[in-house]
C-alpha cells in the first residue's frame, strides 16, 4: 500500500459543453485531515468532488493522490486506491434493506474478510440502524440514510473519503451526531476526508482547513479557524 503523502490539485478545470463549472482550482489535502470545500449552490463544489472520483471529465490540470497522478484513472481504478465518494442526495437502492445495501457497497470490492463483522461494526457506530436493518432504505429517516450512505463509503476503510454536503436536509441533532462521526473517522483512522458544504459553520468547526468556490474559482482558503472567525466570509462569498 502506498503511502499517505496527501491529495494535491492543480489548475483543475471541469467543462460541460460551454459551461466551465471549475476554473483553475488548486488545493492540496494533507493526510489525516479535514478539508472544508465551501461554496454557494452551484458554485462549483459538486463538479470538483466529480472530477476528483473521476465522475466528471478533467478539461485541464491535474489529480495526485499519494504522489501518484490519477487524473485520466478511471472511477474504478482511483476506488482501488483507497478514494471512496459519497455523493449529494442520499443515493442509495431504496427498495433493498440497510443490510442489502451494505452489501452491495462491500462486494463491489471484496478483497476478502468479513462482512458480518463489518456489518456489526455498523451498528456499533449507529446503534438506530441495528432495528432497521432489515428496512427498505428508502422507508429511512434522512439522518439514517445518511448513517447507511456514510457506513457503505467506509465499509473499505478508504484512506480519503469525498462528501458531499453530508448535512443536507438534516435535524440539527441529527448534524451533530453525523458530523461528530466524520470527525472520529478522520482522527481515529487517520482517513484524509474532502468535505462539501454550504454551511460554512458546520463544516469548519470539524475541519483543519478550507477554501471557497465562487463561480467554480477558489476565492478564499486558508486554516480552517482562520476562515471561521471571519465575519465577512458568509455574506461575501456563500450568498451566491
Amino acid at each position: 500500500m502506498p503511502e499517505n503523502t496527501g491529495l494535491d490539485i492543480q489548475g483543475l478545470e471541469v467543462r460541460y459543453g460551454p459551461v466551465q463549472a471549475v476554473r483553475g482550482v488548486s488545493l492540496r489535502a494533507e493526510p489525516g485531515t479535514i478539508t472544508a470545500i465551501l461554496g454557494a449552490n452551484g458554485a462549483g463544489k459538486s463538479s470538483l468532488m466529480k472530477a476528483i472520483s473521476g465522475l466528471a471529465p478533467v478539461a485541464a490540470g491535474s489529480i495526485r493522490l499519494d504522489g501518484e497522478d490519477i487524473t485520466r484513472l478511471s472511477p474504478h481504478e482511483r476506488a482501488r486506491r483507497g478514494l471512496s465518494h459519497a455523493l449529494e442526495g442520499r443515493r442509495l437502492f431504496h427498495r433493498m434493506s440497510v443490510e442489502e445495501n451494505l452489501r452491495v457497497a462491500w462486494d463491489f470490492r471484496n478483497r476478502g474478510g468479513s462482512f458480518k463483522a463489518v456489518a456489526d461494526r455498523v451498528y456499533d457506530q449507529f446503534p438506530m440502524l441495528t432495528a432497521r436493518r432489515d428496512t427498505p432504505a428508502g422507508m429511512l429517516s434522512g439522518g439514517q440514510q445518511q448513517m447507511v450512505i456514510l457506513s457503505a463509503a467506509l465499509i473499505h476503510e478508504p484512506r480519503y473519503l469525498l462528501l458531499d454536503e453530508p448535512s443536507l436536509g438534516l435535524a440539527p441533532v441529527i448534524v451533530q451526531q453525523i458530523f461528530g462521526f466524520i470527525e472520529s473517522v478522520c482522527r481515529e483512522r487517520r482517513t484524509t476526508i474532502l468535505l462539501c458544504e454550504q454551511v460554512a459553520a458546520i463544516a469548519l468547526r470539524v475541519a483543519h482547513a478550507g477554501c471557497v468556490l465562487r463561480r467554480g474559482q477558489v476565492v478564499r482558503s486558508g486554516e480552517a479557524a482562520d476562515l471561521a472567525a471571519d465575519p465577512t466570509l458568509s455574506a461575501a462569498y456563500l450568498g451566491g
